[in-house]
């Protein structure tokens, strides 16, 4: 017959088991996400060269990184399929093991067509000239959730340090209130190949997309660079900012809420994206 005390032991021991659950599922999720590092990310210095690697905290604290990447491999036979000039398509990959705001996947079909988005944020609003030449998949993708008003209401959700001069934009689910330990881990549903790399680099003015340290997880999230970042040329760089620098200066000033190990976290002067859209390039 069991007692009161023996009654309490299983509720703890059970309580204890959901909380390993619950820790396990965080860490899981956390590593299929995608982002340049993220509020815990790490920044090693070689040679005066800085390498971000791609961190993102799950909800404990622990290591790993947004933009949904696969739960299943991400090898080159697995992942989305690059643009076929032939064709003109895109291969485009449901991911919905990080997905927080599905909104379908992107047409097959890309113009390989240079285009403009505009960002009207709190701030004011930010420019920048797409690249559809050397990455159609890519500006097809952000004509798509800008269609689909998917960084409406999104709050940019991480500014980088004096090493890493960024802001990160592109989840939806970002609280960016400097508390949020889930920051960075939203995205759209599917997963992308990565475009125009080669000589990449990601100078002041550069606006280029998140992923993880695996290929083939681009996803939604994006980060617009105010200063010189000497990343490893792995992320797209999408476009070129014509306009909103000042903005971006501006914000950098006023620096972040609760800087994590590396320095960045959600900014104090926060930045939320109010309307999206992308015309032709006149």
């Amino acid at each position: 017959m069991s007692t009161g005390k023996d009654r309490q032991r299983q509720l703890a021991r059970e309580h204890f088991e959901r909380q390993m659950q619950r820790r396990a599922e965080r860490e899981a999720k956390a590593k299929r996400t995608a982002v340049i590092g993220s509020t815990v990310g790490v920044l090693v210095v070689v040679g005066g060269v800085i390498a971000a690697t791609t961190l993102l905290g799950g909800n404990d604290g622990s290591s790993a990184s947004e933009s949904p990447s696969a739960a299943p491999s991400t090898s080159a036979a697995a992942g989305p399929k690059p643009f076929d000039p032939a064709t003109g398509e895109c291969g485009y990959l449901p991911d919905t093991s990080g997905a927080v705001k599905d909104v379908g996947l992107p047409p097959a079909k890309a113009e390989a067509k240079d285009a403009v988005m505009t960002f009207k944020t709190s701030q004011g609003d930010i420019v920048v000239e797409l690249n559809g030449a050397k990455a159609p998949c890519t500006v097809n993708s952000l004509k798509h959730l800008a269609a689909k008003k998917y960084y409406n209401g999104s709050k940019c959700h991480r500014l980088g340090s004096a090493q890493f001069p960024m802001l990160q934009c592109g989840d939806p689910t970002a609280k960016a209130n400097g508390k949020s330990q889930s920051d960075g881990q939203g995205g759209p549903g599917y997963r992308l190949a990565e475009e125009n790399l080669e000589g990449a680099t990601y100078k002041r003015g550069v606006m280029a997309m998140a992923k993880t340290s695996e290929p083939g997880t681009t996803g939604s999230q994006f980060f617009l660079v105010y200063g010189d970042i000497g990343l490893t040329p792995d992320y797209t760089p999408v476009g070129t900012i014509t306009k909103g620098l000042d903005i971006l200066d501006k914000v950098n000033k006023a620096g972040v809420i609760a800087p994590g190990p590396d320095g960045t976290g959600a900014p104090k002067e926060t930045v939320e994206i109010k309307d999206v859209t992308i015309s032709a390039k006149s």
